[in-house]
């Protein structure tokens, strides 16, 4: 492993900032001190980040890492293809959790003058015109990931896609009664794996079923949570005999809740109800989850990367990149044909 920032400090017996002023032949380090930490680096053929020298003359090295406020594994995913980027610089992240949609500008001002941050990660939540057209956002760097807006640099997944993807599967198993278990509607992601599902549905000629398409009732909350798709599978499966074959969860998180209420109903999955969730969290491969995979690490590296380049230049012409999920097929969706024993 190669050395870090970290390593150099410790090394010279010093502090991070000071490697960072010697990194940056800063004035104000002692002769002595700065022959030491540059004894250091020599002898463990230290490279400097390519970032970190330009990010040692901002002002405070700290970023506003900006989630929903009830984060899910996802967000955590994405921290840490952040932090993991980060291992080898003086950055701060400052964590921020937004209660409500309207709440993100007022929020956001008020903690960007609060921290003097100097840049943003804002996740999963809409983006207001009037933010994007607000002079301060325009002044401080920020990366939106899980989300879009045309006057920002942008990551994520094609939302829509994934949604389309994971109800074709269910539908190329031949079930015909398919239910789906969403968040609330004002998160981005959520919306979008909703339309995904209803054109998969449309394709197939297959009529939508109001009665079996469920969504958090929480008016704040982002519903991405086990507890959520729990209560929303015990709610479809009050419909007996009319109740669902099979099932398409929002994220992981969720369908971990759905398979609970199956079992507790005494029923079996895939046999009586398939599922398939989305994200392909950490958990999902031991519990035999089918689930759509995002690259959430690599999300929050690259959005890291994109950021550090922006604060080091402004002029940057706007990035957006979008990855495409991938299905990854287990035991909750086995072809009938195919399940040997109940799971």
């Amino acid at each position: 492993m190669s050395s870090t920032i970290y390593d150099i400090a410790k090394k010279a017996n010093v502090g991070i900032g000071t490697v960072s002023r010697v990194l940056n032949k800063h004035a104000s380090v002692s002769k002595k001190t700065r022959k030491r930490v540059l004894q250091v680096i020599s002898r463990l053929n230290y490279k400097p980040h390519p970032y970190a020298i330009g990010l040692a003359r901002q002002r405070t090295n700290s970023i506003l890492f900006t989630i929903p406020f009830f984060a899910t594994f996802f967000f955590l995913e994405i921290l840490r293809g952040i932090q993991k980027r980060l291992s080898d610089l003086d950055v701060s992240i400052i964590l921020l959790g937004i209660n409500h949609p309207d709440q993100i500008a007022e929020t956001l001002r008020h903690n960007i003058h609060r921290h003097r941050v100097d840049g943003i990660v804002l996740c999963s939540m809409k983006i207001p015109d009037q933010l994007a057209s607000n002079k301060l956002f325009k002044k401080i760097p920020m990366v939106l990931v899980d989300t879009y807006h045309k006057e920002f640099d942008s990551i994520a997944v094609n939302n829509v896609q994934g949604g389309y993807t994971a109800t074709k599967h269910l539908l190329d198993l031949g079930h015909t009664k398919i239910a789906m278990l969403n968040a609330n509607l004002r998160s981005v992601p959520a919306k979008d794996r909703f339309k995904g599902y209803q054109m998969a549905m449309i394709d197939a000629h297959k009529s939508l079923n109001e009665q079996l398409i469920q969504k958090t009732k929480s008016e704040y909350l982002d519903g991405f949570t086990r507890e959520s798709g729990y209560e929303m599978m015990k709610e479809l499966l009050k419909y007996g005999s009319e109740r669902p074959t099979a099932v398409f969860a929002a994220s992981d998180i969720q369908a971990y809740g759905a398979l609970a209420a199956i079992a507790e109903m005494g029923l079996r999955c895939p046999k009586d109800i398939a599922l398939i969730g989305f994200d392909d969290l950490e958990l999902s491969g031991p519990l035999g989850l089918t689930s759509m995979l995002q690259p959430m690490s690599e999300m929050g590296t690259l959005t890291i990367d994109r950021l550090l380049e922006r604060m080091n230049n402004h002029d940057l012409p706007l990035y957006h990149k979008t990855f495409e999920p991938t299905l990854i097929v287990r035991r909750t969706t086995l072809p009938l044909g195919k399940i040997i024993k109940s799971v």
